[in-house]
């Protein structure tokens, strides 16, 4: 029985997952474009997530064109910038 909670417990964490990209107002693309607009260069990750104050968001990581690592995260329901 522990090994069945564990599975359903695992199963649960990894839609809760899938749920902001479902519910975000803002699309992957969009994000993307807002971050590119912001810190021009090169996209190389984009994860949604929660962040510290319960808002969706997206993360967007760029290398900017000077070279410079940065994080552009954008609200995913209104599109700003956080």
């Amino acid at each position: 029985m522990p090994n069945l909670m564990r599975t359903i417990a695992a199963l649960l964490l990894s839609l809760g997952f899938l749920v902001p990209a479902a519910w975000a107002d803002v699309s992957r693309d969009e994000a993307v474009s807002l971050a590119q607009r912001t810190a021009p260069g090169r996209v190389l990750a984009v994860e949604h997530g929660v962040h510290v104050d319960s808002k969706l968001v997206w993360r967007v990581r760029m290398l900017t064109k000077g070279g410079e690592l940065r994080l552009v995260v954008i609200d995913a329901e209104t599109g700003r910038l956080r």
